[in-house]
């Protein structure tokens, strides 16, 4: 079993992965970035050597100062991971290439779809070859013996324990343990199909377990699939560039499966590296690939690009960049200079030293006095050993001294770095939540990269961060903001890969991106995400809420007001109707002008849930907004109905108080003021009857706990809604509707967490 906790798991590097094909047959060379890497092709193809000419031209462009802007490297990011988003759910593996000259074991078959007993080089069942003609069409088959019985694709009968695992898998899919054991059974097994299924609904949540792609391509390697494994390799990288891990082994892989004989394989293999470092060599610690790309173009003899790599390399920040200088040294002090460089900088090098010798040796008239030396064609020796001898020795000398200012400059880059690489203890991904100093040392870093960094070590640290912390919304939401200001595109690529994939059951980072794609004027795509994480969160207010307001601002009032009602009609209890419903008659007075309607919809709630004080406040809230001395029968009306209504003892109590007040200051009839005023007196000593029970050693505890049950639920109501009616001692305040939801619409979205948070007077329905 893959032990997920080993610092094995690491999976470091930026996110510059050109194009990895979904079909290695398929790979043309416009699915990668203007770069010499593509003569990266499968075997055989024509075209594998066509950019290594560009090289060198690549090479200048790694080592300039300028590493990019932030359009440039998310537009890298997002070709690298273009693929994973052609679909919403890409297939699991990839089917098999159309030409038939395709080897049998390169035909991936699907576990959930019939298989053929025997499966030819065409893709017939019997390895018969299907004559065809011009244009694929293919011929009517020739008749065959009467005896012969028609082969019928069979569905593989699965072990039952698979069935059993993997249907654990299914019903919990957050279980990571339960993932663990099921793709252990299939490699220990060594089933192939069941693995396949296995494997590819795993990494359809879990893309960043870098181990596990390995474990996937040993096992088709294992079974004779080549190819196909090397396309389990490719769409690992596309789901993980950063993992400098992957990279080490596929190419470990493609060069242990390479015809060393072709002249080919050794561009592909070049390309193949050049692929790596471009998505994982800006990497801080991509140490370990920079090492394994100069060992192999040792081994090719090929000095003059080793030492353009060092120039690379010794440009990135990366932990062991002391030891790069420190072999470039020895590189350069143990070969001659003709070879580890190229021929025009030799040249201009034997130049540049023969003018300074030359500077050295001026008169007093100003003139030199020495003829200058007429210096060999190319980089062929000088005639005198002793000059010869001098010569190398001051180019060695000199190509140390020009790259020993760019070691020194990166020297100083490392050590701003340091502290905060330290402190990354686990860069790889995992379930287990993050120790809190983890987090907050990525969020330094993040703020210390954004403000002091380039563009494409700001891009590069993010896919490192969001590698370890997947599972935290909070780094999604920043990396996505940080791209607003410069990429569409690239923020709602990384808004589509975190509710996607890794956060799909996160609301905030929905909520966000479906505002995105509003801004941008994408409705139809913001209700789409919106109906989506409603279906997959059912009964969240917040969401059903922002549907709400989306439609508002769309002026579609009619829709907003059906889905309103509709979440009351669907409500799972009598609490959840009654916070629809005062929404829905909020919506109806506010924003459709029907006062008559709003308080239907009131009046209707209360005669569902009689308990509420808020549709009692809001109720008298409507009645409130008119006129006042008109409406004073609706108003008494209304405090009638709650105070005949069942609500608590402390309620009734504030209501009846608000009555007195209202008939004080607006009343018409002074025999209602001095009904109102005993009624609220009588109110009182019931309550002072209560408390001097309780003062006198009255034991709650030995009445039935159903009664006790009803008198806490009432006591909460009650106080709660003594919060919402407070009013002013020093005189009397009509205006507490206004100062309760004065605020209302102030919250972010992103920070609502629970009804409360829609003006912190309604409580959240129980889950």
């Amino acid at each position: 079993m893959l032990d997920t906790e080993s610092t094995t798991m690491e999976s470091n590097g930026n996110a510059f992965l050109p194009d990895l094909p979904a079909q290695a047959a398929d790979w043309s060379l416009d699915q990668v970035p203007p770069q010499p890497v593509a003569n990266v092709v499968p075997e055989g193809s024509d075209s594998s050597l066509e950019g290594l000419g560009q090289e060198q031209q690549i090479n200048q462009q790694t080592n300039s100062s300028d590493l990019g802007s932030v359009e440039k490297a998310v537009e890298q990011f997002q070709l690298a991971s273009a693929s994973l988003f052609q679909e919403e759910h890409p297939p699991p593996p990839p089917p098999p290439p159309p030409p038939p000259t395709e080897e049998p074991d390169q035909a991936v078959q699907y576990a959930s779809e019939p298989q053929p007993e025997v499966v030819g080089q065409d893709g017939s069942q019997d390895g018969t070859e299907v004559p065809q003609l011009e244009d694929g069409m293919e011929l009517e088959e020739p008749a065959r013996e009467s005896s012969q019985e028609p082969s019928v694709p069979t569905e593989p009968t699965l072990p039952s324990e698979f069935e059993k695992l993997f249907k654990i898998c299914e019903d919990s899919p957050e279980d990571f343990n339960a993932w663990v054991a099921l793709l252990q059974y299939v490699e220990q097994e060594n089933l192939l199909l069941p693995a396949r299924r296995s494997f590819d609904v795993f990494f359809l949540r879990y893309p960043y377990c870098y181990g596990y792609w390995k474990k996937y391509a040993d096992l088709e390697k294992k079974h004779g699939n080549i190819q196909v494994a090397e396309e389990v390799y490719r769409r690992g990288l596309q789901a993980i560039p950063l993992s400098v891990d992957l990279w080490l082994h596929y190419l470990t892989f493609i060069k242990e499966n390479s015809d060393l004989t072709d002249p080919e394989t050794e561009g592909r293999i070049r390309a193949s590296y050049e692929h790596a470092v471009l998505a994982a060599g800006t990497d801080f610690r991509s140490d370990r690939l920079w090492e394994s790309y100069i060992s192999w173009e040792t081994e090719q003899q090929k000095l003059a690009n080793v030492t353009t790599i060092y120039d690379r390399v010794l440009g990135i920040p990366t932990q062991l960049y002391s030891q790069h200088f420190q072999r470039f040294k020895d590189h350069v002090q143990g070969n001659h200079p003709k070879y580890f460089l190229s021929e025009e900088e030799f040249v201009q090098l034997r130049l540049e030293l023969s003018k300074s010798s030359l500077s050295g040796m001026v008169g007093e008239d100003g003139e030199s006095n020495v003829p200058q030396e007429e210096l060999p064609p190319g980089t062929e020796d000088l005639a005198d050993p002793a000059k010869r001898v001098t010569e190398i020795e001051n180019m060695r000398h000199k190509v140390i001294e020009v790259r020993q200012e760019v070691f020194n400059h990166n020297e100083h880059e490392v050590s701003k770095r340091w502290s905060f690489e330290e402190g990354i203890k686990r860069p790889y991904f995992h379930v287990k939540a993050l120790e809190k100093t983890q987090l907050n040392n990525w969020k330094e870093y993040l703020d210390f990269e954004i403000e002091n960094g380039t563009p494409e070590r700001v891009v590069v640290l993010f896919e490192r961060c969001l590698i370890a912390c997947a599972l935290y919304e909070e780094f999604w939401i920043k990396y996505a903001k940080y791209l607003e200001g410069f990429s569409t595109d690239g923020a709602r690529h990384v808004y589509k890969k975190a509710c996607s994939i890794h956060l799909p059951k996160k609301p905030s980072i929905h909520l966000l991106w479906a505002a995105f794609e509003e801004q941008q004027g994408n409705v139809e795509e913001a209700r789409g995400i919106l109906k989506a994480l409603e279906e997959t969160i059912p009964s969240l207010a917040m969401v059903r809420l922002r549907r709400v307001s989306l439609e508002r601002r769309r002026g579609n009032l009619e829709e907003a007001e059906a889905l309103l009602k509709e979440a009351m009609e669907s409500a799972k209890n009598a609490t959840e109707s009654s916070f629809y419903a005062v929404k829905l008659a909020r919506h109806l007075v506010k924003v459709q002008r029907s006062l008559s309607k709003a308080k239907k919809v009131l009046l209707d709630a209360i005669e569902k849930d009689q308990t509420s004080s808020r549709l009692y406040l809001n109720l008298l809230e409507l009645e409130f907004s008119g006129d006042v001395t008109q409406n004073e029968a609706e108003i008494l009306a209304c405090f009638d109905r709650a105070l005949r209504g069942p609500l608590p003892l402390e309620s009734r109590i504030v209501f009846s108080q608000r009555k007195v007040e209202f008939l004080e200051d607006f009343g018409s009839d002074i025999n209602m003021l001095v009904a109102a005023y005993e009624e609220q007196q009588k109110l009182q000593k019931e309550s002072d009857a209560l408390k001097r029970k309780a003062e006198n050693g009255y034991d709650s505890s030995q009445e039935p706990d159903a009664k006790r049950q009803r008198v806490d639920d009432a006591s909460a109501v009650a106080a709660s809604a003594m919060t919402d009616m407070q009013a002013n001692n020093s005189a009397y305040n009509y205006n507490w509707y206004q100062q309760q939801y004065g605020g209302w619409g102030q919250n972010s979205w992103g920070q609502y967490s629970q009804y409360a948070q829609y003006n912190q007077y309604y409580p959240p329905p129980p889950t």
